[in-house]
């Protein structure tokens, strides 16, 4: 009989309290849960409280992460014949609203040190098609946005930044979004703040913002029941919202535990030869959503074997991503070429815990039981 996996230190897990709790029984008790425009007044807080956090103009809260990057390329222009340049090493929902939209998914190769999207292979998949770049701050690292930047504006291209698992990140002194026209977030149970479910548009131009607060709620603008554009149902409730707001109150302290913890893990792996460990080049602050890494010249079946060990012994090490985008049935057709170093890093990476419920004693132990492993 093969043994019962439970994982006693997992990947991630919610910290949730006596205060998420009460803010969500308040809203109950207030009777209203949601409003025809998305814009109760507890959503309306939490947007502000957001966009003042990641030093936005404008904050529009929606039910998912996924609704997040969906709404945000309509609001940036991006409709059915276009073109968008993405990393192919990220979760399915960054190309899957690409193509929802009607465009075309144009995947290229990362950069094997960040494991974000490489600046020189958007710039030689840029055509005539093409209407946006989709950079991923994958892991909680902010992708190379200066070059991005550059990039776009020499072929007057929108930016919609994948900022799901960024909160808290930095690049260059400023939080992801800074240098794109909109960012996208995510709320999901695991990301470093949780509404449960949700996701976050932000921007600095009003236009974009107000198409956004439109596309959420059926098209409908100032008026109910009379639609201006194309919409969706992408309004988030009340109670998400009032977790929403009590987590980003807490979260400077989810961020300072992740932190601590990545550090002291990198103090206990540094000596295994075989491991590359993640790390923050000069200028970047790590959100550290995900502490990954990787084993230098495996196979994928000895990194699976890794990380199945490690998860009968009660570490929850996971893979982001095994198979990358390009390579799934659905999406193969839109492969238009080899992309090696996300190829190679699907084979080698994994990922280990270090959210704030890790303790300083499971730190030692997820550290030594690595190191034993890979003697």
């Amino acid at each position: 009989m093969a043994r019962k996996v439970f994982f006693t230190i997992p990947i991630n897990a919610p910290r949730i309290g006596e205060e998420e709790i009460a803010a969500v029984a308040e809203v109950l008790r207030s009777g209203v849960l949601t409003q025809g425009l998305g814009e109760g007044p507890v959503v309306t807080e939490f947007e502000r409280t957001f966009a003042k956090f990641v030093k936005a103009k404008h904050a529009i809260a929606v039910n998912s992460g996924t609704a997040a990057l969906h709404s945000a390329l309509a609001a940036t222009g991006v409709k059915r014949g276009d073109e968008v340049i993405l990393p192919s090493f990220t979760f399915v929902a960054t190309a899957e609203v690409i193509v929802i939209a009607g465009a075309e998914p144009v995947f290229v190769d990362i950069d094997p040190d960040t494991y974000n999207i490489f600046p020189e292979a958007i710039e030689k998949a840029v055509t005539k098609k093409t209407k946006a770049i989709m950079p991923v701050d994958l892991y909680g690292l902010p992708a190379d946005m200066q070059p991005i930047k550059e990039i776009a504006d020499k072929h007057s291209l929108k930016i919609v930044e994948d900022a799901a698992q960024a909160h808290g990140g930095a690049y260059k002194g400023k939080p992801p979004g800074a240098l794109a026209d909109v960012a996208c977030w995510s709320f999901y149970a695991s990301k470093n703040m949780t509404t449960g479910e949700g996701g976050m548009v932000t921007t600095n131009s009003n236009e974009v913002a107000e198409t956004l607060r439109s596309t959420r709620s059926h098209g409908e603008k100032k008026e109910k029941y009379k639609s201006l554009m194309l919409g969706h149902n992408y309004r988030m409730p009340e109670m998400e919202a009032a977790i929403g707001s009590v987590q980003l109150r807490k979260l400077p302290r989810f961020l300072a535990k992740r932190r601590e913890n990545a550090g002291k893990l990198t103090q206990k792996l540094k000596r295994t030869e075989t491991l590359c460990l993640p790390s923050e080049p000069k200028g970047y602050e790590h959100s550290w959503y995900l502490y990954t890494v990787r084993i230098n010249g495996a196979r994928k079946e000895q990194r699976d074997k890794i990380v199945e060990t490690l998860n009968r012994e009660g570490i929850g090490a996971t893979v982001y991503y095994p198979i990358p985008i390009h390579l799934m049935p659905f999406y193969s057709t839109f492969a238009k070429r080899r992309l090696a170093e996300t190829e190679k890093a699907a084979k080698q990476v994994f990922s280990l815990p270090v959210h704030p419920g890790v303790t300083p004693k499971q730190v030692d132990f997820i550290g030594e039981t690595v190191s034993h492993l890979l003697r």
